[in-house]
């Protein structure tokens, strides 16, 4: 028997302020760009992360286990991880945080099409499908409405593929062995892997800028300490004791709270076109993904119907 609960006003309030932390990332990426490249903000935010999340694992007496194999998975998601960072950081140098969170946050879609074909237990139903069709549609508006404002074709474009690599991370880490592994072991397997190879792409590309100015290190506390590890942390406590189609649903506030900071405290224009469009692909992505909550909430309110 599932032992998990319904959401209760805990469980909203820690899925509030995990989605407030999640939209402000772009936000903060975006406001010290000019101080610390974006990509090597992202290596060192998960270099720090992964030292935490290890010592984390030691406090708790949790071993990292590597003869299960799932390491090799583990190197998989870690590169997936590392592109959809990578791409982000990319895309937040071209284009606006708001656009860059609601792109980022269509992953569900692509992990939701890749099940399909993948797992015969993932087939999209028809309200699903819906969904789908639904989140394109917002995403061609969003691209191609008349009013380009700080978004440019380009930065939305890496956003979207930041997107797609955080889908097909989902998809590895379902259809792996990592589906058994522990939470923090596949976090950890991400995290360092994004280090050292963010780390890499920053030399690479040249992006070694950093001034450790006052507001550039609260930034690297915020994205280590809060989003990298104790949001997380969160996140799969939630999954663990709640309903996870009821927590999946609210996670779709965090490209609200982004759009909504990139234009407070950023002065990010917010263009009719894109605003229409990125509702559009908020509404499709909560069919994909809460699909079963809204036939409970249907089923419910049928049956009070009939009484």
């Amino acid at each position: 028997m599932d032992s998990r609960k319904p959401l209760d006003p805990q469980a909203v309030g820690l899925m509030l302020a995990f989605c407030l932390c999640l939209g402000l990332q772009q936000v903060v990426i975006k406001a010290t760009a000019g101080d610390i490249s974006p990509v090597l903000q992202l290596a060192l935010r998960s270099g720090i992360a992964a030292v935490l999340v290890f010592l984390y694992m030691r406090r708790s007496k949790e071993r990292l286990e590597l003869a299960d194999g799932s390491w090799k998975p583990g190197l998989v998601v870690g590169m997936l991880f590392t592109l959809e960072y990578l791409f982000l950081g990319e895309a937040l140098r071209f284009t606006s945080a708001s656009h860059a969170v609601v792109f980022l946050y269509t992953s569900p879609v692509f992990t939701a099409l890749a099940l399909h074909f993948l797992v015969s237990s993932e087939r999209l139903s028809a309200l699903q499908w819906a969904g789908i069709l639904l989140a394109l549609g917002g995403i061609a508006l969003a691209f191609l409405g008349p009013g380009g404002g700080q978004g440019s074709l380009a930065g939305d474009l890496l956003a979207l593929l930041a997107g797609a690599a955080w889908g097909a991370t989902t998809v590895v880490i379902r259809t792996s062995r990592l589906a058994q592994a522990s939470a923090k072991q596949t976090l950890l397997y991400q995290l360092v892997a994004a280090f050292v190879l963010l780390l890499t792409c920053a030399v690479v590309l040249d992006q070694l800028h950093f001034s450790p100015t006052p507001r550039v290190l609260a930034s690297l506390a915020f994205q280590s300490v809060v989003v990298c590890f104790a949001a997380f942390l969160i996140w799969f406590w939630l999954l663990r004791h709640y309903l996870a189609s009821r927590v999946v649903v609210l996670s779709f506030m965090t490209p609200l709270f982004g759009v909504a900071l990139g234009a407070w405290l950023l002065r990010e224009p917010l263009e009719p076109e894109f605003l229409a469009g990125a509702l559009l692909v908020i509404a499709g992505v909560v069919l994909v993904s809460g699909e079963g909550w809204l036939k409970s909430l249907l089923a419910r309110a049928t049956g009070r119907e009939a009484r």
